[in-house]
């Protein structure tokens, strides 16, 4: 699909800077834009299954992880130990 679009020189400007400083053309880097624009349009659905997920009944009978469950060491420990 095409589209033509009027744009104010120092916006035009703008895009062009930003295409370039990326190494893409204009068109592909409105493409990125509105690709990434339109992704985050469904947000909203994603924050109220979040919000249904922190309301959960079961979520709040979890038992709370213990402090040195989630410490550094602990979390990377495995991949330390492989570095070895």
């Amino acid at each position: 699909m095409s589209i033509k679009l009027d744009l104010k020189p120092e916006i035009e400007a703008r895009l062009i800077a930003q295409a370039k400083m990326q190494k893409i053309s204009v068109e592909s880097y409105l493409e990125s834009l509105i690709e990434s624009h339109l992704a985050t349009q469904t947000e909203p659905e994603w924050k109220a299954l979040l919000d249904q997920l922190g309301r959960s009944p079961t979520l709040a009978k979890a038992p709370p992880l213990s402090d040195e469950a989630i410490s550094r060491e602990s979390i990377y420990q495995e991949r330390e130990d492989q570095q070895l």
